[in-house]
């Protein structure tokens, strides 16, 4: 054996960014200003948590919830409990009572790190939540005098208070359970995800990777996705080993703050849903002159996938990278990343091939296997035209739910995704929907994600959603909900012809609605379950069966 064969352990990569960046800050957005910290005052935080959660006795392998947003403090958690052995259970501010109520009693909590203004929430719980011991409250600006019913609760500075900076981090197996993530948006109850730190050591590496993410310590990093979704999409561990200045918007979502944060704090990356983007490109559209995002060179967009458009304008008008991905919280996320990043062979093609390239879903991400399957369990070709069930595998990729293994959801290895699509000849992935969302009108497939996508090319639409309605002839048949930006009127008959440009005639809506907003899930998702139910609710026909029973 020539090699040392170092366990895995986040413990390893965690402390890094202090030791090689002490003084590099942690910005922490406020009610009327931001709060600033350094690395070495995070990580000696960190540490104190860790003895503080192991005086009330966490050992490793225990849960512990986090109903947070995105903040230092949370980022401590994420340290002290990876460090420690414990798992960190990163509970979604934005599920129902019902569903928080079940994954706190599934994961087992023993104790819930909360920030002050989420108490109400889970205030909602008491009484349903008889795993947790007791419940530590975060403060930020304006939430010092918190109050809670709930038992046991202790404010977070009183209860590191005192506890040495130093934790001598345990060595233990490397496929010892890192992180908790519950999925949204399902049938049933939420189905949660055992992230392991082997698994997420070798995400973490992969990410930072010029080829992904690009990560680096001369970056200043804006983490908009939410740090309890799937873990932030890795961006809290990359950031941490890589000491670089992170940027946290904290309960402050809205556009104008989100601008005015990257502007001040020379943000270079951030990363996001679509709305996210979109809500940022219209608030920068209405005073160009105002912003200046000089350092700003790229950003994420997952969650699902942005309009072309959208892509393209960030390019055109800022000169802003869009890096699109794909994956799920089953992925760890990352499992494919589209980059405007030409190699050799590439040379050739115009700006405007490129930019098709950038619109697909991305390449693999190395270390993981992806294909296509039919029904039959038979692959496909990667020809760009076929369209299969997407079905992936590697060491960061789930194999089975937690304590709920539906093994009807994983085969030979394989993690069946749920995503239907199509690789073309240079690996490109090109997600065609949700198998769930596809729309399937006499016999033949549908792409909504293809229709929203062209729908929102169009001058004067801001948002577009394209759901399945049920056809007595044809099964299902496509609508558009479509959601005006103000700056003109755009006729439903100017949607369907726009569609007719680039769609088969029984491809396109069959009717075109117009809407103040599109539900979102709790991941920033169109919610288009929500959409459907509503349509029913409502007693919506499509056209033609309403011109049927008129006549």
């Amino acid at each position: 054996m020539a090699m040392q064969h170092t366990p895995l352990l986040m413990h390893r990569i965690l402390d890094r960014g202090a030791r090689v960046a002490p003084d590099e800050e942690i910005v922490t957005a406020t009610e009327n200003g931001v709060r600033r910290q350094t690395y070495l005052q995070t990580r000696n935080r960190a540490h104190q948590l860790a003895h503080a959660l192991q005086a009330a006795g966490i050992k490793v392998g225990d849960r512990v919830g986090t109903f947070m947003w995105n903040g230092s403090r949370h980022l401590e958690a994420y340290h002290a409990c990876a460090g420690m052995g414990a798992v960190l259970h990163t509970l979604n501010i934005r599920l129902s009572p019902k569903d928080l109520e079940y994954i706190i009693g599934h994961a087992q909590d023993r104790i819930i790190i909360a920030d002050a203004d989420t108490l109400p929430l889970l205030e909602a719980l008491q009484g349903r939540m008889p795993s947790v011991e007791r419940v530590v409250v975060a403060t930020e600006e304006g939430f010092e005098g918190w109050q809670t019913s709930l038992p046991g609760a202790v404010d977070y500075e009183e209860f590191i208070d005192g506890q040495p900076t130093r934790f001598e981090w345990p060595e233990i197996d490397e496929n010892s359970p890192l992180g908790l993530c519950y999925t949204s948006g399902t049938t049933g109850n939420p189905k949660g995800v055992e992230y392991e730190h082997r698994s997420q050591y070798l995400h973490t590496m992969a990410q930072c990777m010029t080829d992904a993410m690009a990560l680096s310590a001369t970056d200043t990093i804006c983490g908009i996705v939410p740090m309890f979704h799937a873990m932030g999409w890795g961006i809290p561990w990359s950031a941490l080993m890589l000491g670089c200045k992170q940027v946290m918007p904290h309960r402050f979502m809205d556009p104008q703050r989100l601008l005015d944060l990257m502007v001040s704090e020379g943000v270079t990356l951030s990363a996001g849903v679509p709305t996210i983007w979109q809500g940022v490109k219209g608030l920068y559209e209405a005073d160009p002159g105002k912003y200046d995002l000089s350092a700003l060179s790229r950003l994420t967009c997952g969650g699902s996938a942005p309009p072309p458009s959208l892509i393209r304008w960030f390019w055109d008008t800022l000169g802003v990278e869009m890096i699109q991905g794909w994956g799920m919280t089953e992925t760890s996320p990352l499992a494919t990343l589209s980059r405007r990043v030409m190699k050799n062979s590439q040379r050739r093609l115009s700006e405007d091939q490129q930019f098709e390239n950038v619109a697909k879903a991305g390449q693999l991400m190395p270390g993981l296997e992806l294909d296509i399957f039919d029904e039959e369990f038979n692959r496909l070709p990667h020809d760009g035209e076929t369209v299969g069930e997407i079905l992936i595998r590697g060491p960061w990729i789930c194999s089975e739910y937690y304590n709920n293994p539906q093994p009807e959801k994983f085969r030979d290895g394989w993690l069946i995704t749920g995503d239907v699509g199509k690789i073309d000849a240079e690996e490109y992935l090109i997600i065609s929907d949700r198998s769930k969302d596809l729309v399937k009108s006499g016999g033949e497939w549908i792409s909504s994600v293809d229709l929203e996508n062209h729908i929102v090319a169009l001058d004067g639409v801001a948002q577009a959603c394209v759901v399945a309605h049920p056809h007595p002839k044809w099964d299902e048949r496509p609508v558009a909900l479509v959601v005006l930006d103000g700056s003109r009127e755009v006729s439903a008959d100017e949607v369907i012809a726009h569609c007719g440009e680039a769609f088969a005639k029984w491809q396109l809506p069959d009717d075109v609605l117009y809407v103040e907003e599109i539900p979102l899930t709790s991941t920033g998702k169109m919610d288009k379950k929500i959409v459907r139910a509503d349509l029913d609710a409502r007693g919506y026909q499509l056209p033609d069966l309403r011109d049927s029973s008129a006549g």
